[in-house]
């Protein structure tokens, strides 16, 4: 049995949890990729935009090495929240493309740093620091994941579209009296869980 890069797979599941968030704009209006669906806001364009800024800042000044990619939302004086949505000036395309440069800038890092190189995050408390690639590899790699459940729920909220990627597919995805079946029993298991509980549980 050949035996694994450690870094090659995590940097593999980076890479996979990136696509999957991405591919969740595929085929929105602009009014859908923007739209909050939460009461946090929480919505696809801004997800990217957020992540971005977490791929530039962990991969980037972590390690001593800036990007140099102006990020006014994340200055010290921009208001609560600015990366997580898009303003009507920031376009699709721009939040994209800022995604992508901050994946290129992100790879080189991992390509080039072993495991074991060490940083420093200012933004986490001193006993917290200092850091190896390695944990910023999974640090990052859990929130990116984190964040695709977001889009996976929201894109589904949008049109039904869900899954990992555009060629995965659900069982019985073509079959809506199956999924209309399914919930039926999910809802008839929830209220009987409900009525067996025990009064002042």
């Amino acid at each position: 049995m050949t035996e694994r890069d450690p870094k090659a797979d995590l940097h593999h599941y980076l890479k996979t949890a990136r696509e999957s968030l991405l591919w969740k704009l595929d085929g929105l209006s602009e009014y859908d990729v923007r739209r909050p669906f939460t009461p946090t806001g929480t919505n696809l364009l801004g997800l990217v935009k957020h992540l971005a800024g977490v791929e530039l800042g962990y991969f980037g000044e972590t390690f001593g090495r800036p990007s140099g990619e102006p990020l006014p939302w994340l200055d010290d004086d921009a208001e609560p929240n600015a990366d997580m949505w898009a303003t009507p000036d920031e376009s699709r395309e721009q939040m994209i493309a800022l995604y992508h440069r901050a994946w290129a800038h992100a790879d080189a890092t991992i390509e080039e740093l072993p495991l074991d190189a060490t940083g420093h995050v200012v933004w986490w408390p001193a006993d917290r620091n200092p850091v190896t690639l390695h944990r910023i590899l999974v640090h990052v790699t859990a929130e990116t994941n984190r964040h695709a459940g977001h889009a996976d729920i929201v894109r589904e909220l949008i049109d039904g579209a869900a899954g990992r990627h555009s060629q995965d597919s659900l069982p019985n995805a073509d079959d809506a009296s199956w999924w209309t079946d399914y919930l039926e029993r999910l809802e008839q298991a929830a209220h009987k869980a409900a009525e067996n509980q025990p009064q002042g549980a």
